[in-house]
C-alpha cells in the first residue's frame, strides 16, 4: 500500500482493508506508514491502528524518527520497519521475515534512497544487496520498499536486484506511477505505489498552504486534506518455490 498520508489516510485503511483482504484472499498486506500521524511520522498509535485492520508489515522512510517516541516502539515491534540503510546503532530493524498461513515466509526489506534525500546514508544499493542475501537463506519470497525521490534510482534499483527479489515497489513521491512491470529477471515492478490518503491534495496536503508557499517562499502550516480520499498500492502474485513475480497490477480504490 502506498503511502498512508494522515487521517485520511488511516480511515481509508479502515473503511477498505478488510473487505479487500477477504474478497481477494490476500495473505500478506504490506503498508508504508511514514506519514501515518498527521503527515509526517508514525507513533505506536498509528502503527497498532494499521496492524488491527490486516496490516502485517509497516514500512517507513525518512519520516520515520520525526515522534521521538516512536524510538521504543521500533526496538520492541520487529514489523514496523526503517531504512536498512541507517545506522546499525539506529533503533529498530530494515528488514523481517513474516511467516504465511499457507506455510509460506516473505522477507520485507526497506531502504531510502539518497537521491535529493538524505545523502549521508548507507549506498541502498549496498544495504539492500547485504540484506537479500541474507534474507534469501530463509526464503525465495523477498519484497523491498524503496523509499526514493528519483524515478532514476527507484529504475535502477529494479534492474539491480531483478532475478534476485520478488518485487521492488516505490515509496515516497506520493504519485501513484502507470509503470508496473516484471522485469526481465522475473522481478515486479513499479516506481511508486502512489498514496493512500486525499487525491484532492498536493501530495497530501491541502493546495492553498502549499500554493503560497510556492509563491512567496515562506514556511507554510501543514495541513492534511481531506477530500476524495483513495486507497493506493499494488497487488502482487508470487510464485511460492522460485519467488518469481506472476502479477503485478495496480490498485485505487476510491472510499
Amino acid at each position: 500500500m502506498g503511502d498512508v498520508f494522515g487521517r485520511p489516510g488511516r480511515q481509508a485503511v479502515r473503511q477498505v482493508l478488510p473487505a479487500l483482504i477477504a474478497d481477494l484472499s490476500l495473505e500478506l498486506v504490506i503498508a508504508n506508514g511514514e506519514n501515518a500521524a498527521g503527515g509526517k511520522g508514525i507513533t505506536a498509535k498509528e502503527a497498532d491502528e494499521l496492524f488491527q485492520q490486516g496490516v502485517r508489515v509497516i514500512t517507513s522512510g525518512n519520516h520515520i524518527f520525526r515522534h521521538l517516541e516512536v524510538v521504543n516502539f521500533l526496538a520492541k515491534e520487529p514489523c514496523l520497519l526503517r531504512p536498512a540503510n541507517y545506522p546499525a546503532q539506529v533503533p529498530g530493524v530494515g528488514s523481517v521475515v513474516v511467516p504465511l498461513a499457507s506455510g509460506s515466509r516473505v522477507g520485507v526489506i526497506n531502504v531510502e534512497g539518497r537521491v535529493y534525500m538524505n545523502n549521508r546514508l548507507e549506498d541502498p544499493f549496498l544495504a539492500a544487496r547485504r540484506e537479500v542475501e541474507r534474507l534469501s537463506r530463509e526464503t525465495p519470497l523477498l519484497l523491498l520498499d524503496f523509499h526514493a525521490e528519483a524515478t532514476s534510482e527507484k529504475r535502477a534499483m529494479g534492474f539491480y536486484l531483478d532475478g534476485k527479489v520478488s518485487a521492488v515497489i516505490g515509496t515516497h513521491t506520493h504519485v501513484q506511477t502507470a509503470d508496473e512491470q516484471i522485469l526481465p529477471g522475473g522481478t515486479g515492478y513499479i516506481t511508486d505505489a502512489g498514496m493512500t490518503g486525499a487525491s484532492d491534495s498536493v501530495i497530501g496536503l491541502e493546495p492553498a498552504p502549499a500554493i503560497d508557499h510556492f509563491l512567496t517562499q515562506m514556511p507554510i502550516k501543514f495541513v492534511v486534506a481531506q477530500k476524495n480520499v483513495y486507497l493506493q498500492g499494488v497487488l502482487l502474485e508470487l510464485e511460492t518455490g522460485s519467488g518469481r513475480c506472476l502479477k503485478i497490477e495496480r490498485l485505487s480504490l476510491p472510499v
